[in-house]
């Protein structure tokens, strides 16, 4: 565990990657290449259906400030300029897309042994103002997530979490939605030596008076494959396999089976990343 209780989308953090992470129903394939300068540029592609998506991505470091620079089949371009450190604690990042003139944003975030703070602000003229922060330790944490338009006078996003974590264990509660989803998660390490966990998230929504309950596992069979599994109540069970062919460069096939239908067929998923 880190230092300090780190920002507010820490909060079940562990548990959400356990869950959802890797996991997908598409084809994708990502290549990062390096230049003799340092540059790395990073080329992905995405195929959902008979959709193709595809973007690149370049990437240049020059001390602390991190600038990265990606364009994708949209036409989109997206710049995003990180300054590491600039006071101790301190990151500031600076991002926009062209051709959406309204979507200019400048960021801090600062991290202290007792507390998390990040703020952002929209460049426009009547931009949305987003503050977060947490207090507290590595071990028990107390957090706040709020988003506020400036053009309509009201808040966008009002949510609030509380986490707990000891040497094998964390645990977190998160009111979301302007308080209408109140979600509880669950992360517990079983063997540290094959990485091997569970985990669990619940969530209900006051609104539909609905009830959505998620349990997973991982498990690594060797110090380059791992595999893990999940199953919601709703009857979705998926799975994947994951193996580290060579250092940085992964190859992951996961699959969907809906148990409550299984004359459908299951969804699979394919991802190639690889790294020089």
């Amino acid at each position: 565990m880190g230092k300090g209780p780190g920002l507010y989308s820490d909060i079940g953090k562990r548990a959400r990657d356990l869950l959802y992470k890797d996991y997908q129903s598409d084809h994708k394939f990502t290549i990062t290449t390096y230049s003799p300068t340092g540059v790395a540029i990073t080329s992905s592609g995405t195929k959902k259906g008979d959709l193709f998506l595809a973007d690149v991505n370049t990437q240049l470091k020059n001390k602390n400030i991190t600038t990265d620079i990606k364009v994708d089949t949209s036409s989109n371009l997206v710049t995003t300029i990180t300054v590491d450190e600039p006071a101790p604690g301190l990151k500031a990042i600076f991002s926009f897309k062209v051709p959406d003139q309204r979507s200019g944003k400048v960021e801090l975030q600062y991290l202290h042994d007792y507390a998390g703070i990040s703020t952002s602000i929209g460049l426009t003229a009547n931009p949305i103002v987003n503050f977060s922060g947490v207090v507290g330790s590595n071990l028990l944490a107390l957090g706040t997530d709020l988003s506020f338009d400036t053009k309509t006078g009201n808040f966008t996003k009002v949510n609030a979490g509380l986490s707990f974590a000891n040497a094998d264990l964390i645990a977190s509660l998160t009111l979301n939605d302007k308080g209408d989803t109140l979600s509880a998660s669950y992360y517990h390490t079983v063997n540290p030596l094959t990485s091997t966990a569970v985990g669990a998230e619940v969530a209900h929504s006051f609104s539909s008076n609905e009830n959505t309950i998620t349990v997973g596992t991982q498990h690594a069979l060797d110090p380059l494959t791992s595999v893990k599994a999940r199953v919601n109540n709703f009857g979705k069970a998926s799975a994947l396999i994951q193996h580290e062919w060579r250092p940085k460069s992964f190859f992951t096939v996961s699959g969907e089976v809906d148990t409550k239908a299984i004359e459908k067929s299951a969804k699979v998923g394919l991802a190639l990343a690889l790294k020089p």
